[in-house]
Formats: C-alpha cells, structure tokens, sequence
C-alpha cells in the first residue's frame, strides 16, 4: 500500500512539475520549451559554463525556405541546471541596412562557439560564414565579442584561416603542383593547402575548444570539406598564430566536436551528406595536434547508422556527465529543429552513446 501511494504521490509531484514549465529530465527529440514556452531557438549550438550557469549559442532559425540563411542572429540561454533554460535574446543580430557587410541579414552565419578569455576579461564569439548571395563558396570565419555573456557582441571581422602559413604536419606541400599534371582531380591529386595559401585556408563547420592551459583552437572542416585542421588561436582567441595541421586527410568529416577526459582528446564529427543524417565517426589522441586514431562511430543501438537522425554540435562536460549534442535538422521548416542529447560512457577505451527516450544526469 506504501509503495502504491509512493507512486500516486510521485506520479502527482511530475505532473505539478510539468505544469508548472520545469524540466527534471532530458527528452531528446522531442519540443524542449524555453521559460516562456517557446521551443528554444539556437541550433548548431555551443557552450559555455560561466559562474555557475551555462550559457548555450546558437542559430536563429525561422520558418520557410529562407529559414537555413540568417535573418536574426545568434540566439542565448542560460540555465543553472541545463534542463531549463531562459531566453536571454539575440546575443549577436545580422546587419539590416547594408547588404554588403559580412553579417548582413541573408548570409549564412552558422555553428557559432563562445569562450572566456580570462586575460582580457573579454568573451569571443567564432562561427562559420558564408557571405550573402555567394552560397557556401566563401567559407570563411567570423569574430565577435561583448563584456557581457549575454551579449550583445560587437562583430569584429571574418577570415579565412592561416593565410601565408603552412601547416605544422604539411609543408612539403609548398614543393607539389596545385593539381599533380595528368592525373583526373581527384581529392589525393589537389593540393588546396597550395591553392589558398595566400587568401587563407577554407572554414566552414566548427568548433572552439580551450585546453588546460588557456590555449584556445579553432577545429574547422576545410579543403572542399575533405580535411579537418585544427589551429591554435592567439592569446587574446581573436586571431590564427599560423600554427595548424591538417588531420583525417581526405575522410570527408564536418560538425566537429571534442572534449578532454584523463589527458586524453577525444573528437566526435560526421560524414559530409549535407542535411541528411550519416554515422558519426569518433577518434581519440594524447596530443590535440595528433596522431589521432579513428574508433569507430560512436552511436550504438537501432538507427545508430544515422546517429539517431542527428548531427554533432559539441561535446558537454558537466561534472561526472559527458554529453552528446545534436541537431536534428529539418531544413523545409527550420524553426522546427529538434536536439539530440545523450549521455557517453566509455566502453573498451572508446566514447558511445545509447539512445534514451527519457534520461538524467548523474549526481
């Protein structure tokens, strides 16, 4: 009779909880709600705890066929427990009155990042962009920052990567032709390192990632999406040192993400299908800059092979909690985007995730 009445009482406190717009578990997939009761908004996020609350970025989306191209901006929350969040506004807005400017209202501005430079006591913003009206042919980076997490963050410029250096693991580069002479272009035959040096190395999907040390990378999938580098920021995270290598040759990887754990690296990304879900791959390395040895997809369990329609966004470590963020994309109605988090354990040394249509962090 106890055990009955425990569960009526426990059935009653969930159902009070729920009136009341609180969350106490996570529902992947499904419409998660911000404190005013609006499916939140911020796709291709990233985060960042600061004083004791998260803060989570990401893109604006509205509905309709121009959705998938910024018409807003880069969207914030915070949250003390990351199952509710708050709506803190739109932390960086596109520019409306000038059609030429790099974030102007129609360009693709997508995957922004945010960290904490503690030197300059100044929060930087990176995030991949396309200018307006050129597609993805661009394939540039951008860089904002504000005093307040919040924001609003003041637009500072954009960029393609490295420009004038050769990376850390490829400078015998410099002594190949652009395209090796009478050979088909295929991608083991281009030299794109050599094609943009001058004009900076290509940038589209990424992620920032702060080590133990303060330094501060910047991941992006680069090369016509073919290669991932990895490149160490300036002190102040505004700037490439020219310090890069190039990783996963030729293994077509996009929405990187990574995360520390026992002194080791460990990278989660995808396949290139576009907005069409794939298996994720995974790798770990003693050293960020490599050698990395690929795992394997994460993803365990039925529709792993399409990471549980979803695509990596970034890696969260809270605690004893490592968690797995995705998008699940719908590109015809983008507003309706739903997010896939799950929670990674570790078998054999390797980094996976299980579908869960219901689950808790770890206390």
């Amino acid at each position: 009779m106890k055990k009955v009445l425990f569960l009526i009482l426990f059935f009653l406190a969930s159902f009070v909880l729920n009136a009341q717009g609180k969350y106490a578990s996570f529902h992947p997939g499904e419409i998660w709600n911000d404190n005013n009761g609006v499916h939140i908004n911020a796709h291709g996020g990233g985060f960042i705890k600061y004083n004791n609350k998260y803060y989570w970025f990401g893109e604006h989306k509205i509905g309709g066929g121009i959705g998938n191209t910024a018409q807003v901006g880069v969207h914030c929350y915070s949250s003390e427990d990351l199952y509710n969040w708050k709506d803190e506004g739109i932390a960086l807005k596109v520019v409306e009155d000038n059609p030429s400017h790099d974030i102007a209202k129609g360009c693709i501005l997508e995957r922004p990042k945010v960290i904490y430079n503690e030197k300059t006591q100044t929060f930087v913003m990176w995030f991949h962009l396309e200018l307006k009206g050129h597609g993805y042919k661009a394939a540039r980076t951008g860089v904002a920052t504000a005093k307040n997490i919040a924001g609003p963050y003041t637009f500072i410029k954009s960029m393609r990567p490295n420009a004038g250096y050769w990376p850390m693991n490829g400078e015998f580069l410099k002594d190949r032709p652009i395209v090796e002479e009478g050979k088909a272009k295929h991608p083991d035959t281009l030299n794109y390192v050599k094609r943009d040096f001058e004009t900076g190395q290509m940038s589209r999907d990424m992620t920032l990632f702060v080590d133990d040390d303060g330094s501060a990378y910047h991941i992006y999938t680069s090369e016509e999406n073919s290669t991932i580098h990895i490149a160490l920021l300036t002190d102040d995270y505004l700037s490439h040192t020219g310090k890069y290598v190039r990783l996963f040759i030729n293994r077509y990887m996009e929405a990187p993400s990574i995360f520390k754990k026992d002194n080791k690296y460990y990278f989660i990304a995808s396949d290139c299908t576009g907005w069409n879900p794939n298996a994720a791959r995974s790798a770990v390395a003693d050293n960020i800059f490599g050698p990395w040895k690929e795992l394997g997809n994460p993803a365990v369990g039925t529709d792993s092979a399409t990471t549980f329609r979803s695509q990596s966004t970034f890696l969260l470590q809270e605690s004893d909690n490592i968690i797995y963020i995705g998008d699940r994309w719908t590109p015809r109605n983008p507003i309706d985007g739903r997010y896939i988090w799950l929670p990674v354990e570790f078998e054999n040394g390797r980094p996976v995730f299980k579908w869960h249509d219901e689950w808790k962090l770890k206390e």
